[in-house]
């Protein structure tokens, strides 16, 4: 069996004074995972955020903004023009998406560049490629603050630049040892992979939401204050895959996690995605670095990607 496993991505922000994106109800997320071909699990709240764990992947909600990530053959394109349309063009500050070229492009409904077709429909904007086109790469789209008509979104109040949350997203392709033997194992269970993973004493004082799929995958929220974390694993051997993603700062998040995933998931291949923060420098043996690449989008901020062929032992330092 294959599965699509590495995510599509989608992130929001409303303009300043909008009323808050946590006040919208139940009933309008359920519409909203619903668009894309998902459906809700389960949820965890604290003070700052709202983590909803989903049938594929995981939607986040903060008073001025979401960011949605499915995966398989799911079109997450629909949830970001459906969104749009609720809250009227004039309310959003900006607005991204993303997605991966597939292994599968059969499965797929849309292409990326039918994505963008359909999307700027609704609000227009740019796209982008991140990586070589012959390997593993990257689109990206970003809406200029222009509505379809070509009018500003935001035509009596103030211009404020919003920028997207800035993140790192680390995508693990053919896992290899005894953790991705276990993830594929009979005997795996919820709470099993959290500690095989080291999760709480990684991310102490978190709160954690997962949930085990049948017969095989795993998703995993993670949230304190406005900082979040989620991790989804598609086992299956031909297509096995994880992904690990997060908004803490660099403070935060230290070479040294980002190690973690690798020596723990043994990845024959890997992406490292940085809006907005430095990527890692990797010092490696016997490893082939596919392509490393930054761009500044329109909107004003920086992506930097970064693809490994992986076949030696991992040793990390940071850019300073």
């Amino acid at each position: 069996m294959v599965f699509e496993g590495s995510e599509k991505i989608i992130e929001l922000g409303v303009q300043p004074g909008s009323p808050s994106l946590r006040r919208l109800s139940y009933a309008f997320w359920q519409t909203l995972v619903a668009s894309a071909g998902a459906e809700i699990i389960s949820t965890v709240r604290n003070e700052s955020c709202d983590a909803y764990l989903l049938s594929e992947s995981s939607l986040f909600v903060w008073d001025g903004r979401i960011r949605m990530l499915t995966c398989g053959a799911t079109q997450l394109s629909n949830a970001l023009v459906l969104f749009i349309e609720k809250l009227g063009a004039e309310t959003i500050a900006y607005a991204t998406y993303q997605r991966k070229n597939e292994y599968l492009l059969q499965p797929q409904i849309r292409s990326f560049a039918q994505d963008l077709a359909y999307i700027t429909q609704t609000i227009s904007g740019k796209g982008y490629r991140i990586g070589h086109l012959d390997s593993h790469h990257h689109y990206l789209f970003t809406a200029n603050n222009e509505g379809h008509s070509g009018k500003a979104l935001a035509t009596t109040k103030p211009v404020v630049t919003i920028k997207p949350l800035a993140t790192t997203e680390l995508l693990m392709y053919h896992l290899r040892g005894p953790l991705a033997e276990y993830f594929r194992s009979p005997c795996q269970t919820a709470e099993g992979i959290c500690d095989a993973l080291e999760l709480s004493s990684l991310f102490s004082g978190f709160e954690f939401d997962y949930h085990l799929f049948s017969p095989l995958g795993y998703s995993l929220n993670g949230i304190k204050g406005d900082k979040y974390f989620t991790v989804h694993i598609t086992p299956q051997e031909q297509s096995s895959y994880c992904s690990f993603e997060t908004n803490l700062t660099d403070k935060d998040l230290p070479a040294e996690l980002i190690e973690h995933f690798l020596l723990k998931l043994q990845p024959e291949r890997w992406d490292l995605i940085c809006v907005d923060r430095p990527l890692l420098v990797t010092k490696r043996r016997d490893n082939t670095s596919i392509n490393t690449c930054s761009i500044t989008t329109d909107a004003g901020y920086d992506v930097h990607f970064k693809h490994v062929h992986q076949q030696g032992e991992l040793q990390f330092t940071q850019i300073i």
